[in-house]
This record gives structure tokens, sequence and C-alpha cells, in this order.
């Protein structure tokens, strides 16, 4: 977690400071794999999506869009934000098309630890009710998460495709969004976390996200006593680490959307938001 911002690494008697006790507390005791999302090939709208996944399960549509075209409109995919709702609606449809699937399911985000099932048949664009995640077994039923900052978190059980993503902000972590997300796959569906595959898409970056002391004590980590640069993703891997699932299944994003300038970013002073995106064709068995 320490950041190259930071100014309180080592106290003034030689002792660790603030940063690095978060570092010690937070991190991971395992290394955390990075890997960079690569162009979404053969569709119309901006999307990035997981190189190894999309060569391991051809059946898997995986991704997170992004701005777009630089020269051209911001793909903003925000509902009730700064675009017009018209605009966005129609860049849903996009979306739905380009990637063959029949229904989108998103909810408001408020930050919380609600993660809903989402259900085929639908068809067309969903909104819920309020929710920081979805699950879902059914194919062709994409699920949805905006994000601008916070973490997306893609949980996959390949042998039943059975799905989970989730909206990880500092406070839906603090109330316990990840541990529910994995609790709901095991609840509704039996899928035993170590069976899971994890993935932690682009989010801003520790170094670019300093916090007040209420952040890591909400997160139960030591109390800084300060502002301190905070990397929620190694701790999200830890809390899925915790709840069963393996470290050699979780991957990391080595993109920070608050420095590339694909992606919105809250702090970054953007309003756009871009959208995380889940869901599989077919069933098991089938190609």
């Amino acid at each position: 977690m320490k950041s190259p911002h930071a100014e309180s690494a080592t106290a003034p008697d030689g002792t660790a400071g603030p940063e690095a006790a978060l570092e010690a507390a937070g991190t991971p005791d395992f290394a955390l794999r990075r890997i960079s999302e690569k162009a979404f090939p053969g569709v119309e709208v901006p999307l990035l999506h997981h190189p190894e996944w999309a060569r391991e399960y051809p059946w898997l549509v995986q991704g997170i869009t992004h701005r777009g075209d630089p020269d051209g409109a911001d793909f903003d995919l925000g509902i009730g934000g700064r675009a017009p709702v018209a605009d966005v609606l129609g860049r849903w449809e996009r979306v739905r098309q380009a990637l063959g699937m029949r229904g989108v399911v998103i909810s408001r985000q408020v930050h919380g630890a609600t993660v809903r099932l989402a259900r085929a048949p639908l068809v067309g664009v969903h909104l819920t009710l309020p929710a920081d995640g979805h699950l879902t077994a059914d194919p062709d039923l994409l699920l949805a998460v905006s994000v601008a900052d916070c973490v997306p978190v893609f949980l996959v059980e390949p042998r039943s495709r059975t799905l989970a993503l989730l909206h990880a902000g500092w406070r839906g972590v603090a109330a316990g969004v990840v541990e529910e997300g994995v609790r709901s796959l095991q609840d509704r569906f039996g899928v035993e976390p170590s069976s899971l595959l994890a993935h932690l898409g682009p989010a801003i970056s520790g170094a670019r996200y300093p916090v007040g002391p209420e952040v890591p004590v909400a997160l139960d980590l030591p109390d800084p006593g300060s502002t301190i640069h905070l990397d929620l993703t190694p701790h999200i891997a830890e809390r899925l680490v915790r709840q069963g699932v393996t470290p050699e299944a979780i991957t990391a994003s080595s993109y920070c959307v608050h420095d590339h300038p694909a992606f919105f970013s809250h702090r970054g002073g953007d309003g756009g938001r871009q959208m995380a995106l889940l869901g599989f064709r077919g069933r098991p068995g089938e190609r």
C-alpha cells in the first residue's frame, strides 16, 4: 500500500510510520499478479477485457468500458449522471447488441453490501433495486456495475458458469460487499470459494488515493492518525483469500484510472463512468 507520495513511511525516531504500518497490515502475504486488459476484439464499442480469461473461456463475456476515442464524444454509460439519458441508453443498447446479450442488469449503487440475484429471461436494459453487486447462473444476461475510482470485482466459477460482479469502494468494502459476494455464490449456487477465479479491475492506485484516518479504521487497519495513501486492491485480494479464494486464482489490473487517459476518474475530475460487465453465452458443455 505504500505510495511514492507518502511523507511518513519512517518516523523521526526511526520506527515505522503510519504508511509503513498500513502497508504491513493491509498487503497480502502472497504476490498479487497484475495483468493489463486488452481491447475486446470484434466489437464496435470501447471495451477492454482480461486476455487470459478470454483465451481460456471463449463463452465468457467480461470487460470494462472506457471513455472511447479521445477525438470523439466520451463513451459515458452513467445513468443519472452528466450525459443526456437518451444518449446513455443508446450507448447501452450498442453495448448489449455488440456483445450479443439479451439483457443487461444494473442498479443504483449506494456503497453498501447488497448483492442481488439476476435471472433470465430479460430483454434490454433493466435498472433494478439499489445494490452494489449482482450474481447469476443464467446465460445471455450481462451484469453491470459503474466505476470511476472504485474497484470492480469479477468472480467466475468456470465449471458451472456462475458469476458475480461487485462494486467495491472503501465504504462497500468496509460494509462487507466482498464477503457478501463470495457468500452469496456459495449460499445460492453451492459454489466453493476455492473454485472461484477473481479479477480486480482498473481502479485508482494508492499513489493517487489520499484518505483520512477514518478510512483505514473502517477497514480494520491500523489508525494512521493522519491522511495517508491507500490502495484498496491488495486489501480486497486479502479479503478474498480469507473467504477461501486461492491466491493463484486472483489477478489485478495494472491500470490506474487516475493516470490512464482512457478511463474516467472521479478524483481526476471526471463526471463520466465506465462500466464493468460480466456474463456468459450458452450453457455448461456448450462452446
